[in-house]
């Protein structure tokens, strides 16, 4: 099957009428904020974060238990600070994305993004190997895959599909309009093989879990599971594995798009010696920027949890 393909096979599934009516309000939504100024958006965000991080119990017990866990000498005020903060976050990264098609175009990237490694990265995702480009939920990963599509680079992206065929559709399409393709995470062996075969980008988001049957590395100084696949990609085709990160650095649709490692096979390193290893390795790149901007981290998606027997008595020993 296609790239094209297995991404329209999601299309062609039917919609019950809960998925039509929470995907009207969700146009009307992005409707009144594209008509909105940018510095609009961001005042009516943070308005709005202030009522989900102190009235409306939306993951609230999640996201403290996991700052609890990764940061255990925080004070609370200083945790509420940071939840309301990445609430903030979420929330103009949804503005930013509806905007982003009107806002941001191939003669004025560099108005909203600073890229101080570009010829390295480019050099990288230019030439004829494959490649692979690991991120995080940190930061406006969306508006990255968007950038790259002006460059004239082409990616396709590994997730799992929305529950909500419209929702998924919408993402889709605006990811389209960059140069990206969708492989759902399931079922895309094949496809992904071909891909790396001819040289194309692949774009992963590293920090999902994967089920007790995954690669145990510490993410953030705590055991989580993470897919193997990541780093079987580099190891069994040759493809650099690039971490990069897009932060925001101040006002609305400003950023820096950033390389956090480079790990190219060619070059060889202890890193590249297992698939452990290279875990480890861009785990840790990517939680070096998360403990710098931790309120541009999703804190919302449970990344730890329970590691099965054997992992919790080899982590004791």
């Amino acid at each position: 099957m296609s790239l094209e393909a297995n991404s329209q096979s999601h299309q062609n599934q039917k919609y019950g009428l809960a998925d039509r009516l929470s995907y009207f309000f969700f146009r009307v939504v992005i409707c009144g904020v594209q008509i909105m100024s940018l510095d609009e958006c961001d005042r009516l965000c943070r308005l709005l974060a202030q009522v989900l991080s102190k009235w409306i119990p939306l993951r609230q017990s999640l996201i403290r238990e996991n700052l609890k866990l990764i940061f255990p000498d925080w004070k609370p005020e200083h945790s509420e600070q940071v939840t309301e903060k990445m609430w903030h976050h979420l929330l103009l990264m949804g503005c930013e994305v509806a905007q982003a098609p009107r806002k941001i175009h191939r003669e004025n990237w560099h108005e909203h993004f600073h890229i101080p490694d570009r010829q390295s990265m480019l050099k990288i995702v230019m030439d004829d190997r494959p490649t692979v480009l690991v991120s995080a939920h940190f930061g406006n990963f969306e508006l990255a895959g968007f950038l790259t599509g002006l460059f004239g680079v082409a990616t396709t992206t590994v997730a799992r599909p929305l529950d909500n065929g419209f929702l998924h559709n919408y993402i889709t399409n605006f990811r389209s309009l960059g140069g990206q393709y969708f492989l759902a995470k399931e079922g895309s062996s094949l496809q992904i093989q071909q891909l790396l075969s001819r040289g194309g980008n692949l774009t992963l988001l590293a920090d999902q879990y994967a089920g007790p049957k995954g690669c145990w590395v510490d993410f953030l100084g705590k055991p989580a599971s993470c897919h193997k696949g990541l780093a079987l990609f580099t190891l069994s085709s040759g493809a650099p594995m690039i971490v990069v990160c897009s932060v925001r650095t101040g006002r609305p649709m400003n950023f820096e798009l950033s390389v956090l490692g480079i790990a190219d096979p060619m070059d060889g390193g202890e890193h590249l010696s297992s698939v452990p290893s290279l875990t480890r390795w861009y785990n840790q790149c990517l939680e070096q920027i998360i403990r710098a901007f931790p309120e541009q981290y999703w804190w919302v998606h449970r990344r730890w949890r329970e590691p099965p027997p054997q992992r919790r008595s080899s982590r004791a020993a």
